[in-house]
């Protein structure tokens, strides 16, 4: 748990503007590649939050719409906020057709509280961002008595441990620090301790908790693009980052045809506004 506190506090304390253009050489790819939240724990999420066409929601990190639009297509009022413009102009584009929800190029820490206005606030795979001191205050103070925190996760795609100990060979080759495996237990317990922040903050109370599991196939190149929008590949010096990807270019065509069946867990917590 420690270990989480530190994790969250590294991305949290970066500087506003380093976050905020962080995602920026990969924006493309985010946005075709990442995997969406699954329908299933959404309509969790709907009811739990009691949702509807009535609801106003603050979403917190919108990126480039990748949970946006399941809520949008419940017809509710919905302001959003993405400090990174080209994540900001690909929500504008994802979201062209939904009137009633409005993008701000902003963050979070920036945007001028409207106080007691929300329903719900919404992040998706973002909150771990923005320093506990000033996210969960800040998100408990937008909202209404009796409100909801929601806070969605899509844990990285994995392979197979068979298929991740041939890869692990290439990673010791060229990139040794991002050979690593996490099993299904370990991203569980990753995920379900990253709710305790906002019952540690003292704004949220009745915690819920729901995940499901997704298998899902990659083309070796969609897989390449995915890898590049994950942060430490984010920040592997040009030269290692091409070596590696060509050497997994490789193994994964002669090996595997060219495709990789890869699953995940998406998550959800929710917590009401003390």
């Amino acid at each position: 748990m420690e270990d989480l506190k530190q994790t969250i506090i590294s991305y949290s304390s970066r500087d506003l503007e380093q976050r905020k253009n962080w995602y920026s050489p990969a924006a493309e790819a985010y946005n075709k590649v990442r995997p969406r939240y699954p329908q299933d724990l959404i309509n969790q999420v709907v009811e739990i939050a009691q949702l509807s066409s009535n609801s106003k929601i603050l979403e917190v990190g919108c990126g480039p719409a990748t949970a946006t639009t399941a809520f949008a297509k419940l017809g509710c009022s919905m302001i959003c906020l993405e400090p990174n413009p080209d994540f900001f102009q690909l929500a504008q584009q994802n979201c062209q057709h939904y009137s009633h929800v409005q993008i701000q190029n902003t963050s979070f820490e920036e945007w001028v509280l409207d106080a007691l206005e929300f329903d719900a606030v919404l992040a998706a795979s973002s909150f771990h961002w923005i320093s506990p001191e000033l996210g969960y205050p800040k998100a408990g103070n937008a909202l209404k008595d009796g409100g909801y925190l929601i806070l969605l996760w899509n844990k990285e795609l994995q392979p197979s441990y068979q298929v991740y100990q041939r890869l692990a060979e290439i990673y010791q080759l060229y990139a040794p620090s991002l050979n690593k495996y996490e099993d299904r237990a370990t991203q569980e317990e990753i995920l379900r301790g990253l709710g305790s922040f906002a019952i540690d903050s003292g704004k949220f109370k009745n915690l819920r908790y729901g995940q499901i599991i997704s298998e899902v196939s990659y083309t070796v190149d969609e897989y390449l693009m995915l890898l590049n929008t994950y942060s430490a590949y984010l920040k592997l010096v040009p030269e290692i980052k091409d070596a590696l990807f060509a050497a997994l270019k490789q193994c994964i065509e002669d090996e595997f045809q060219g495709i990789l069946q890869l699953s995940y867990i998406s998550a959800f917590h929710i917590a009401q506004k003390i």
